[in-house]
């Protein structure tokens, strides 16, 4: 009885999304750079997964320099130590890390030419260590505003939501004339990206994902963030570290390459937390057999209460 209920519910979400997005049931079959929707916008709808750049180092190595690719040898050996990190009765399940053959990328960070963040401003280190002092498993937690807000289900922010993670690594895009729409299945956030040249928002609204507007740049879809609250981070996986401020603006650029994949580059300009601003890009691959599953975060959050019971217990014994 419930598997039939699920069906029924995914059922009605698929019709739902086909009437009020009728291009997208048709997303993929041009294939290529020259797929057009049928108002004349390159075609980057479908669903799209980094699982083949998980394995990239967010910083390239220092011993690396300025060389934006590895050899194949250094490929090979990136490979086979993925595989040996792979463990049958690894806690979460190995099926959760959805990784693929990675490119021979050294970093997802391409500028600066190191491949390494810029140095940070003072106040943006004080930050970036009062998130990294709260995450340590020693610290006593007084109640859940002390936690990261993708601990407490919140919001992982844009960048968080686009770079690559271990599982739900994937985002679906839509078009109607005039938007685009970026779904991501972790944390359920979805963009709605007007491209009619319509002004920011008021400078004073902050949201957790900003403020986008798009452009087109010949075939570039080209969206610009800002408007963003200032409490999200910026850092690797799920943005967990390096929380932003209010001054942050992005530039994104997505645009469709050769077999089947969907070019991503952002530029991170944030002057109140680094001392330039800085650029990741990586390549993302069309999934057309991949689900996208609500991801009902709070419902399944235990972490939460568990590290707060668990400070608890330990002030009630006198551990701290």
């Amino acid at each position: 009885m419930e598997t039939s209920r699920i069906a029924l519910c995914a059922l009605a979400a698929g019709l739902w999304v086909g009437l009020l997005f009728p291009a997208a049931t048709a997303a993929g079959q041009a294939g290529g750079a020259e797929a057009r929707t049928r108002w004349g916008d390159p075609d980057l709808q479908g669903v799209w997964v980094s699982s083949a750049v998980i394995g990239v180092p967010f910083e390239r190595p220092e011993t690396l320099g300025t060389r934006a690719t590895l050899t194949d040898e250094e490929l090979a050996a990136r490979h086979a130590a993925a595989a040996a990190r792979v463990r049958p009765k690894l806690v979460p399940p190995a099926g959760w890390a959805e990784r693929r053959p990675s490119p021979p990328l050294a970093s997802l960070i391409t500028d600066p030419p190191n491949g390494r963040l810029p140095p940070m401003t003072t106040d943006g280190a004080r930050r970036a260590e009062v998130w990294r002092t709260k995450a340590a498993g020693s610290y006593a937690h007084a109640g859940p505003e002390d936690l990261r807000p993708y601990d407490r289900c919140i919001s992982r922010g844009v960048l968080g939501s686009q770079f690559p993670n271990i599982y739900a690594s994937a985002y679906q895009i839509l078009q109607t004339p005039g938007q685009v729409v970026i779904h991501h299945e972790m944390v359920h956030e979805t963009r709605v990206i007007p491209l009619d040249g319509r002004p920011h928002i008021a400078p004073g609204i902050l949201q957790w994902m900003g403020d986008s507007r798009g452009r087109w740049e010949g075939d570039t879809l080209v969206v610009e963030t800002t408007n963003s609250n200032g409490r999200t981070g910026s850092y690797a996986r799920n943005g967990n570290g390096n929380p932003t401020t209010t001054s942050l603006r992005l530039v994104e650029r997505f645009s469709l390459g050769d077999g089947g994949t969907l070019d991503y580059r952002v530029r991170i300009d944030d002057p109140l937390t680094w001392t330039r601003p800085w650029t990741v890009a990586f390549p993302l691959e069309r999934d057309e057999d991949y689900d996208l599953y609500e991801y009902a975060c709070h419902e399944a959050n235990y972490a939460v209460p568990n590290i707060l019971s668990g400070v608890r217990a330990a002030e009630r014994r006198g551990g701290r």
